[in-house]
């Protein structure tokens, strides 16, 4: 009877240390530009939202489901452009804002009436695949390099992108990449392509993390990064710890084309997905490429920054500006 009792409680114990939570991996402690200096382990940083944990619902009457990236809403643009598309268009507007990457699976799964979003090999796969119809062009910016004043890896003395990536990964000079398959972790890997890295190791931390996040990270941790233009115009201001290092301060002065950033608008295929609300996505595209708008969107940002976040590029647009 007491061996059994005994059994019994250890039993009881194996069972309770089973139950309790289990070790969280931590994300390998970041090296900082000065291999001397380095920095405590960072937090495990939040998973990215994936297509199957970012909900959207198209096809609701009266309401436009628009899946956009996170540059759109961080920079601030939405706030102005979605109440002005609501009383032009009679209907409400609901924004996903994610990723490039997420934004189109919403649409591939239906679950989207209308995509706006920046990455055009991707954009160009959404439609031959017949998920998206009419591609119409919105607006452009740029991607520049941020990172900390000091510029350890002299990454300011480059003319090409790819150069300043290879300086960077040459001195192991910590980097935040968004790793989110956002439009602008997709133009970070071309680059590091170009540049003939694959990055990885203690220097390069992948955050799974937007826009405004990876910012917020960089800035703390004394890390380079890139970011679209108008999201880090629109956030500088908080941080301090950052400073353009390649790209210059305004668009024109940014000596690569590589990093030119264009945006567009796709209508997510009716004939694939029949409940989308196909006429008001249309009517929406049709909205924002127009000379109206467009000049909203030439004027963002001007009073406040002395340029415009986004740059005007629809047909209507260039047709009317010529």
């Amino acid at each position: 009877m007491q061996k059994t009792k005994l059994f019994l409680m250890g039993l009881m114990a194996f069972a309770l240390a089973a139950c309790g939570p289990a070790a969280t991996p931590t994300v390998a402690p970041t090296a900082p530009p000065k291999p001397t200096d380095a920095p405590k382990p960072a937090a495990t940083a939040a998973p990215a939202a994936t297509a199957t944990t970012v909900k959207g619902q198209a096809g609701v009457p009266g309401v436009l489901t628009i899946a956009t990236t996170t540059s759109t809403q961080d920079s601030g643009l939405l706030d102005v452009l979605v109440p002005l598309a609501e009383k032009a268009l009679n209907a409400k507007m609901k924004v996903i804002a994610v990723g490039t990457g997420q934004s189109l699976k919403l649409g591939e799964d239906g679950n989207a009436d209308v995509v706006l979003v920046h990455a055009r090999a991707q954009e160009d796969d959404f439609i031959a695949k017949g998920f998206g119809i009419n591609r119409r062009d919105v607006m452009y910016n740029d991607f520049v390099i941020v990172g900390p004043a000091a510029d350890p890896a002299k990454v300011a003395s480059f003319k090409k992108a790819s150069e300043a990536f290879k300086a960077i990964a040459d001195a192991q000079a910590l980097f935040a990449s968004r790793g989110d398959k956002s439009g602008t972790n997709t133009k970070e890997l071309e680059v590091w392509k170009a540049a003939g890295v694959t990055p990885g190791g203690a220097w390069y931390s992948s955050l799974g993390q937007g826009m405004g996040e990876t910012l917020n990270f960089s800035n703390e941790k004394g890390a380079y990064t890139l970011t679209d233009r108008a999201t880090w115009l629109a956030q500088k201001g908080k941080l301090s710890g950052l400073k353009v290092v390649f790209g210059g301060d305004k668009i024109d002065q940014n000596p690569d084309a590589i990093l030119f950033n264009p945006y567009g608008v796709i209508p997510v295929n009716p004939a694939r997905y029949p409940q989308i609300n196909a006429d008001l996505a249309e009517k929406f595209a049709a909205w924002i490429t127009s000379v109206e708008t467009q000049k909203v969107i030439a004027n963002y940002g001007v009073d406040k920054y002395g340029a415009p976040l986004f740059y005007p590029q629809s047909k209507q647009w260039m047709d009317a500006n010529k």
